[in-house]
């Protein structure tokens, strides 16, 4: 092989691993963004500040299910949720006009308790729950913006708030 076959070879190599390595970072990113759990995207969901007692009884008084996020800071899935599925404007507008919106670390105080008494064993877990503290739908896992508004117009149009 000659000199100049044999760096044609490496150079082909060379740009072959760093574009391998530029789509794993770029992978890397989607999957694991930089996100503020304690602030609401623009235009998304906004998620209550008050204690889980605080959300139950606002949710009796507005007549409404309450949507609780348990996440883990460090968790990959959670991060995308927060920072693509719930900053979704549609997403938003329809969760804050028709539930009351709670998200909660699973592994602090409040949330800790929480996984317990609805028995959460993975992040991120979605539930909505009536005003009474009754699970009506628990899911695990991520979800686009687009089975996030399915999910919660089914539980709209199939359920009635008990009191």
């Amino acid at each position: 092989m000659s000199m100049r076959n044999l760096n044609r070879t490496n150079m082909k190599s060379i740009i072959f691993v760093t574009l391998g390595l530029a789509t794993l970072f770029t992978i890397y990113l989607f999957e694991n963004p930089s996100v503020d759990f304690h602030k609401d995207p623009n235009g998304g969901i906004i998620f209550q500040k008050e204690n889980w007692t605080g959300a139950l009884a606002r949710a009796k008084k507005e007549n409404k299910i309450v949507f609780l996020d348990v996440f883990a800071t460090w968790c990959g899935p959670c991060k995308k949720l927060k920072k693509y599925t719930f900053s979704d404007q549609e997403v938003g507008t329809f969760f804050n006009q028709n539930f009351i919106n709670v998200a909660l670390d699973g592994e602090q105080e409040e949330g800790r308790i929480l996984s317990t008494t609805y028995d959460i064993s993975g992040y991120p877990t979605l539930l909505f729950i009536f005003p009474n503290g009754e699970i009506l739908l628990k899911s695990s896992g991520y979800l686009t913006s687009k089975e996030l508004l399915s999910t919660g117009k089914q539980i709209l149009n199939s359920q009635h708030i008990r009191q």
